[in-house]
């Protein structure tokens, strides 16, 4: 079955019990059971019919064998990290959401866990980080907000020599253009907010494992944990991802329009896009990704004013999160990776004039119309 087929018929596509193609939203907390323990499904937090079908839609999506489906992405990361124990170490990319870095140094750390953050894209990096208490590797790819790209087969060949897992986010991409699974990958995360859901209407979280013993304990984490999707939000997240295939096209067509345009204008003094042929990721991106994405993060010359900039937008949405059929900025240093201290964010490459853009579905003229505007803002 082609991914765009997959989309809509895969998982469980229809209700078993009336032949629904949109499965219903059961809003219920318990199920009765005929014989004790008999029961399909007891308690929802445990399992729920709609979050069922769209933890089994993800898992072949990503060609996984198990999914799992939480309240946010926040939530599956901690689920993941909660695999673990006081004294394990990780090797954690340089770059990734600052939600991330908050729950490891502001929780993980409390617990006793012990992190290397590395450039996830040098492979040597990587290999001399590990140590005998290392228990995973952990990275985002491409990366928010500077659109690294690493190697993820590279980094996944790495862990399996090493005895550790891998771990990817793979938000910024979705299945549609890379299946980390496919190429080596223990674990795969998604805050499925973004491209998965598409609307800016649901905040949810996904985990995908292709191992049934790891898939095993991922689901008692799960369950006792208790951070699950509700079943509303698990409808919704499941009509979302029917319409992904559609959605990426029109996104990546718009995203390709932006860049152009972004590296003819005089007031950017950088772009960071994985689709660019000056890109030093470039090659890794084009082996590994069906497609470049629609994030493109750039930077405005010294002396420019970012947020006078994103201010001035007006098709555009000054907005946190990504990934929605509308187009949103936002300032990363003082917005999705305030959390980071400036310092460790200032090494990071993640500067004050830089601004991250998610290219929505709207019509391409308006939207290089509306950045135009802001341009001239700056420029008078």
């Amino acid at each position: 079955m082609e991914f765009g087929t997959k989309l809509i018929h895969g998982g469980i596509s229809e209700d078993e019990f009336t032949g629904a193609t949109s499965i219903p939203i059961y809003m219920a907390s318990t199920f009765h059971q005929n014989k004790i323990g008999e029961g399909k499904y007891e308690y929802s937090r445990s399992g729920n019919p709609t979050r069922e079908a769209v933890e089994k839609l993800i898992a072949d999506l990503e060609g996984g064998n198990d999914g799992f489906a939480f309240a946010s992405g926040s939530a599956a990361i901690n689920t993941v990290f909660s695999l673990f124990s006081a004294g394990d170490h990780f090797i954690v990319g340089n770059d990734v959401y600052g939600g991330t870095f908050r729950l490891i140094n502001s929780v993980l750390k409390r617990f006793g866990m012990t992190f290397t953050i590395v450039d996830t894209r040098d492979l040597e990096a990587v290999k001399q980080a590990i140590t005998p208490e290392t228990k995973a590797i952990y990275l985002e790819t491409p990366t928010n907000p500077l659109l690294r790209v690493t190697d993820i087969a590279a980094v996944a060949d790495i862990a399996k020599q090493h005895g550790v897992l891998s771990i990817i986010d793979n938000t910024f991409a979705s299945p549609y253009i890379q299946r980390p699974i496919e190429l080596g990958v223990d674990i795969v995360l998604h805050s499925a907010s973004k491209y998965l859901g598409g609307h800016s209407d649901v905040i949810a979280g996904l985990i995908v494992t292709k191992d049934p013993e790891l898939g095993e304990q991922i689901g008692f984490l799960q369950n006792a944990i208790g951070g699950v999707l509700a079943p509303q939000e698990s409808w919704l997240l499941q009509r979302g991802i029917k319409t992904l295939s559609l959605r990426m096209q029109a996104h990546l067509k718009n995203a390709q329009a932006v860049f152009d345009y972004l590296n003819k204008q005089p007031m950017v003094s950088k772009i960071y896009y994985p689709g660019d042929p000056e890109n030093p990721d470039y090659e890794v991106a084009k082996k590994q990704m069906h497609g470049f994405g629609a994030m493109i993060s750039f930077e405005l010359k010294p002396g420019l004013d970012p947020k006078a900039f994103v201010e001035q937008l007006r098709v555009i949405t000054l907005a946190e999160s990504l990934g929605a059929i509308e187009s949103l900025v936002e300032v990363p240093a003082v917005m999705t990776h305030g959390a980071i201290p400036r310092d460790i964010r200032l090494q990071n490459g993640i500067k004050d004039e830089l601004i991250r853009l998610s290219v929505g579905i709207e019509d391409q003229a308006d939207l290089l119309a509306d950045l135009a505007h802001a341009f001239q803002y700056l420029g008078d």
